[in-house]
């Protein structure tokens, strides 16, 4: 059966979603657009890899807010914004929080099909330029059916991490804890392998040159994070899910965040044959979903799933990205599997990277393949959790 490989993973620095307001500068990457943004990463992953661009299959995309800047295909626009051929098509792809990590595995199901032999999969999501919900124009996504059966109503995810916390039985220590660590890890690891500098300008309209991650906060401790206040209490709902304690805050949540990532994906044979280096293959893929209302636990079945396809017991996994959603999701995940804690996000995650949502998928999967290629692991298992109860599971295999 054919392979299908990884030749090369990169991302943007991962810079703080947060426009300018009130003579107050954005972060470091909200002067670019989505569509400049992501195109600066696909000319860059064409520079490293000596390959012809106009081989290029497809480009699956995955973006979450697909209004604005990020309305018209914002794959295809950032391939011809890239300089690359006109002749490539692309796709744009919303799986919520996974969306790039599905643009990765679907992909990799295209070439292990016959269908392509060279796929690029990629992800943008600027959340200081198009705010997380913008894509509902002030209307009710959900419709009178949905709203029916789930009656009185499904909640926001910050509360659906307040159910995760309270029934794997959390505490705030512990939330508190799993979040410096998350800092203190992605503080002491080294990321410039798999950065991708990008072009901006700072407050003053001045050029500068980003090329490091401005999310990590470094002197983060357990101690200073337990000051916080909770960010989802809700009388009403409080009332309704009595259980809740009320434990989630800014700071054991994932950060508002601008990047992109790439990822240039062929077969084995095709890699051979150009005289690349396949650098990992894909193993094993699933996609499940959970109760909606819990939403985030979708990663649990879904890892079920691919651990069962596969025919790999986790302990033999020397790599697991869980998504920081909210530090109720690895530690529930964690709890559920009881996993080697030193094996989940080694590296930090998005408490401490960000979660540019339509990027996060394929910037996880960028850190965990070169992670194994630090460590001399084998195996890299990732999963999402993502809005509406769905989650995604890859397994890789360094090659």
């Amino acid at each position: 059966m054919a392979n299908a490989v990884i030749v090369d993973a990169i991302r943007s620095p991962m810079a703080k979603g947060r426009p300018p307001k009130d003579g107050k500068p954005g972060g470091a990457l909200s002067a670019v657009h989505p569509v400049d943004l992501l195109a600066s990463l696909l000319a860059d992953l064409f520079r490293r890899n000596d390959i012809d661009p106009a081989s290029v299959d497809d480009v699956i995309t995955g973006c979450v807010s697909q209004v604005g800047e990020q309305s018209m295909g914002v794959g295809r626009l950032a391939w011809l914004g890239a300089g690359l051929p006109e002749s490539v098509p692309s796709v744009t792809i919303n799986r919520a929080c996974g969306s790039s990590q599905q643009a990765a595995d679907f992909a990799a199901q295209t070439i292990l099909a016959g269908a392509a032999d060279i796929v690029v999969a990629c992800g943008v999501e600027s959340m200081s330029r198009v705010p997380m919900f913008s894509a509902r124009i002030g209307q009710d996504p959900y419709g009178a059916k949905v709203a029916e059966r789930y009656r009185p109503g499904l909640v926001p995810q910050g509360i659906s991490a307040e159910l995760v916390a309270a029934r794997a039985k959390l505490s705030r220590e512990e939330l508190d804890d799993y979040s410096a660590r998350s800092h203190q890890r992605a503080a002491a690891a080294s990321f410039e392998r798999e950065i991708a500098a990008i072009e901006s300008v700072d407050g003053a309209g001045n050029p500068v040159t980003v090329n490091a991650d401005e999310t990590v906060r470094p002197a983060t401790t357990a101690e200073g994070l337990s000051a916080l206040k909770p960010v989802f209490y809700n009388e009403e709902l409080a009332e309704r899910f009595p259980e809740i304690t009320w434990q989630i805050t800014a700071g054991n949540s994932s950060q508002i965040t601008d990047g992109a990532s790439a990822l240039l994906i062929m077969s084995e044979e095709r890699a051979n044959a150009l005289g690349l280096r396949p650098r990992a293959r894909f193993h094993s893929f699933a996609v499940a979903a959970s109760d909606p209302l819990t939403m985030l636990t979708g990663p649990i079945p879904a890892t079920e799933k691919v651990l069962e396809r596969s025919g790999i017991a986790l302990a033999d996994i020397d790599h697991y990205e869980v998504n920081e959603a909210f530090a109720s999701v690895p530690l529930a995940w964690q709890r559920h599997f009881d996993a080697d804690p030193d094996k989940i996000n080694p590296r930090g995650g998005a408490i401490a990277l960000g979660h540019p949502l339509g990027a996060s998928g394929g910037r996880l999967l960028t850190t965990m393949l070169h992670a194994l290629e630090d460590t001399g692991g084998r195996y890299g298992l990732q999963t999402m959790c993502e809005a509406g109860g769905m989650a995604n599971a890859t397994l890789i295999e360094r090659l």
